[in-house]
């Protein structure tokens, strides 16, 4: 026993010692658990600001959703509670309009298609909706397509969706799009997918690979289906409390540090997508992948049509669909 807590005192020491190296240690939230693509990026941004900053600015990622699922640090970080958080775009979409843009069904050809949407202007442009709101947008991250799984049956065609209880983000283009297929949309905090689908709330839900894996969703939904609806990029923000701290050097070494975790990000992403799939794959779950996409997509035409209202919104579909 005292040989655990000396070296118990003696970590805690070290820690505090590094700690107290750092003049600016930004605390950085992310739902995912440690080991996660999207959590070994921001470590990796923070690793970069160590380096460029000679050990004064630092960044302390909080994996595992340790201070709270994405709407609640979502405010937490408006508020300066939180420095950074990494967020899929849908939770933003009721608070940052542009973010509906790249949370609509089918609005990207593939992953790369996106890749070139929000690597360019387009991108930039909707990060600049961030910051009225009292966000910086630093940079976005995969959050790979989205597919629809189960414990109830395959879902080959929307007849199959029809009442089933599908959790999706609680975002009003999520809701609206699984009506629009005729399933029972249920908004509902990430980290109670499990429980619920096992207990019967939900039927199931909707994520990519790596997620559906790292979850133990596919533990108890045991059908998987491959219709990519969403594309939607997850995006890192400051807190505009904080980055207006900072001063315009460091302000520039942060967002520069952000930008250069993204592809670090990717790489780390495709390949935890190959393994997560051949975890998923291994474990016997059943994964439909004929499918006939053109009546979910035709489907979502009053989507469109009901979130794509100001000319804003209008005129970044039109730009990205333009995008090769």
């Amino acid at each position: 026993m005292l040989k655990t807590l000396t070296t118990a005192l003696v970590a805690s020491v070290a820690m505090i010692a590094t700690a107290s190296a750092c003049e600016i240690t930004l605390k950085s939230s992310d739902t995912h658990p440690d080991g996660y693509p999207t959590v070994e990026a921001v470590k990796y941004m923070g690793d970069l600001l160590k380096e460029r900053t000679d050990g004064r600015i630092c960044v302390e990622v909080f994996h595992s959703a340790q201070l709270g699922e994405e709407k609640d640090t979502i405010e937490q970080t408006k508020f300066g509670v939180i420095d950074l958080n990494r967020v899929s775009t849908g939770p933003f979409n009721n608070i940052v309009e542009e973010t509906k843009v790249v949370s609509l069904p089918y609005i990207f050809k593939s992953v790369d298609h996106m890749h070139r949407v929000v690597d360019g202007p387009i991108g930039d442009d909707i990060l600049k909706g961030f910051e009225p709101e009292g966000f910086i947008g630093l940079t976005y991250y995969d959050g790979g397509a989205r597919s629809f799984y189960n414990k109830v049956k395959p879902i080959k065609s929307m007849d199959d969706l029809k009442g089933m209880k599908i959790r999706v983000m609680q975002s009003d283009i999520f809701v609206d799009m699984m009506t629009a297929l005729g399933a029972n949309a249920t908004p509902l905090p990430y980290g109670e997918v499990y429980s619920s689908i096992q207990t019967g709330v939900i039927d199931g839900a909707e994520n990519n690979w790596p997620s559906f894996e790292s979850s133990g969703h596919y533990e108890v939904a045991g059908n998987y289906t491959l219709d990519q609806h969403l594309i939607v990029p997850e995006v890192l923000v400051m807190s505009k409390v904080s980055w207006d701290k900072l001063s315009p050097e460091d302000q520039a070494l942060v967002k520069q540090a952000a930008k250069d975790s993204t592809p670090k990000m990717r790489e780390l992403w495709a390949a935890r997508e190959k393994v997560s799939e051949e975890k998923v794959r291994a474990a016997g779950v059943n994964i439909i992948t004929d499918i006939d996409k053109a009546p979910f997509m035709a489907a979502m035409d009053a989507v469109y049509e009901k979130h794509v209202t100001s000319d804003k919104l209008k005129d970044l579909v039109k730009r990205i669909r333009a995008t090769d």
